[in-house]
């Protein structure tokens, strides 16, 4: 019986131990191996002090440490906190203090450029590093140091009681203002995704995986659940190239592949050799509508694949999908539920739109999420009682997603836009408030704004409009060069105007309707 994240490993490990579960470059572990490399690290860090419901941050690339480090902690009692490992340092320091992390998995490299920023991370007892020795001195550090070859590991890892409604998982995803929030997911959460969607996928253990999404994303993390579930094979890659992605294709023999949009339009663009696009079953899209050029295009190189086109949200992992003998049919739809999830469409009181009627997307299911790491004020905004059910189910909490959709006469869903001021860039949700933070702190600017604009390629495009402090002037290329030293690429605005004042409404605040308008025209 599957209670825990980690007993996904230990099924595929009973039932075929000898089959491979993951791949890095040139080395692949078996599931009986990887199980066993879980337990063992597991009791390492058990041996290390670590309590149930403990944090414990993986900040690497992906590698099969990441991936025995992430299911280690589930199988010691904790919760892991996987971190982008293209974020900057601040980023970093404000997710390990903002859920109190205890254990921090990382490299070298990426230690030293922690240092400074950990010092405010008063959580922080243990640093575990992954390819590399532990120096030798730590002084004036509040935490310890120790290599990862350097674990105490032991055979046998101590019962854990922990449930399926416990915590197992944080995930954080930018919020439409101030700082990223932390989706806080049970065991429960990650086992009922992992069945729904691998179920839809129609996955079995012939499958063949290419992770090419950070697993810091849900459906990044999706690839490793999903295919565990079924007993499949993933490989891990950080993506470099498009072309890296088709050849690691044909040579692993991929037959399940998951990308956002602005990845499949390169993608798109590449030659396929058919050692490279022959094996391929599946190809999914997520993050973000798919641009029908791209998937006509998809379609011509993978002519044996089923495309699915999916939508999710962090909180509830995933939503729709559109069944692909529909695409030819309805290629603009996010589709219908996926199993064991309901959606509803309603309106600002709760009561359900009718179909052409557009409304606020509900979602409701074992997959709905705990809420967000420690901010019940926004876990009351979105979280919210199922519309329209009285009595014992009262108390159900759905995700109210903020996002607008409409359903047509044969239940198909349409999405709208959001509701608030989200930028959806590179398959990544950015908060603007995030950005012009960021432009504030260089002292140079008085005013900011941040706004998305459709662009082809990124879905969205971000462009800061700034005004100079005083009466001075401000240089464009020396704010987004500053910039481009605080934040992670994939933040970092494609456009920095400047201007002498920016536009704003009645009440004072700055008019982005106004400012979208004429950046669009």
């Amino acid at each position: 019986m599957r209670i825990r994240l980690h007993d996904l490993l230990a099924g595929a490990a009973g039932r075929s131990g000898d089959a491979p579960a993951v791949t890095f470059r040139d080395d692949t572990v078996s599931y009986a191996e990887l199980w066993r490399d879980v337990r063992a690290t597991g009791a390492g860090l058990r041996h290390l002090g670590l309590a149930r419901g403990d944090r414990v941050a993986v900040y690497l690339d992906k590698r099969i440490e990441t991936v025995t480090a992430i299911f280690a902690t589930s199988a010691a009692g904790g919760a892991f906190v996987p971190v982008n490992p293209v974020l900057r340092a601040r980023q970093v320091a404000y997710i390990l203090t903002d859920c109190d992390v205890r254990v921090l998995v990382t490299t070298n490299d990426r230690l030293d450029a922690l240092r400074t920023e950990l010092e405010q991370v008063k959580s922080l007892e243990r640093v575990i590093l992954v390819g590399g020795t532990a120096p030798g001195e730590t002084a004036g550090a509040r935490y310890s140091v120790t290599s990862w070859d350097d674990l105490p590991l032991e055979a046998d890892l101590p019962a854990v009681p922990t449930i399926d409604v416990d915590m197992a998982a944080i995930l954080y995803t930018s919020g439409s203002t101030g700082k990223p929030k932390g989706v806080v997911l049970s065991h429960r959460n990650l086992l009922a995704g992992a069945e729904s969607v691998s179920q839809y996928l129609e996955m079995t253990a012939a499958d063949v995986v290419l992770a090419a999404l950070p697993l810091s994303f849900d459906a990044g993390f999706s690839q490793l659940t999903t295919s565990f579930a079924a007993g499949a094979h993933v490989v891990l890659v950080n993506y470099l190239l498009p072309r890296d992605v088709v050849r690691l294709c044909g040579r692993h023999g991929v037959t399940g592949l998951t990308c956002v949009p602005p990845l499949w339009i390169q993608l798109a663009e590449q030659v396929w050799p058919a050692e490279a696009a022959g094996r391929l079953r599946y190809f999914a899209n997520t993050g973000g509508r798919m641009p029908k050029t791209t998937l006509d295009r998809l379609r011509s190189l993978f002519p044996a694949a089923r495309p699915y086109l999916m939508y999710g949200l962090t909180e509830a992992f995933r939503s729709t999908y559109l069944d692909p003998a529909e695409v030819d049919r309805r290629p603009d739809s996010i589709g219908k539920a996926i199993p064991n999830a309901e959606i509803l469409v309603v309106r600002p009181d709760g009561t359900p739109c009718d179909p052409g009627e557009e409304g606020e997307l509900v979602h409701r299911g074992a997959l709905v999420a705990m809420g967000y790491w420690n901010d019940p004020q926004r876990t009351a905004e979105r979280f919210r009682p199922v519309p329209g059910n009285e009595g014992a189910l009262a108390t159900e909490l759905a995700v109210w997603s903020g996002d607008s959709v409409v359903r047509d006469e044969e239940g198909f869903l349409f999405f709208v836009g959001r509701a608030d001021e989200m930028i959806k860039t590179s398959g990544y949700r950015v908060s603007p408030t995030e950005v012009e933070e960021v432009a504030y702190g260089t002292g140079l600017v008085r005013d900011a704004v941040a706004l998305g604009v459709p662009d082809p390629r990124l879905g969205q495009r971000i462009v800061l409009v700034v005004s100079p402090v005083g009466d001075g002037g401000l240089d464009a290329a020396t704010v987004k060069a500053l910039l481009k030293k605080e934040l992670p690429l994939y933040m970092v605005p494609a456009e920095v105007l400047v201007r002498p004042e920016l536009p704003r409404s009645p009440n004072g605040k700055f008019d982005r309707n106004l400012l979208r308008q004429e950046l669009s025209a």
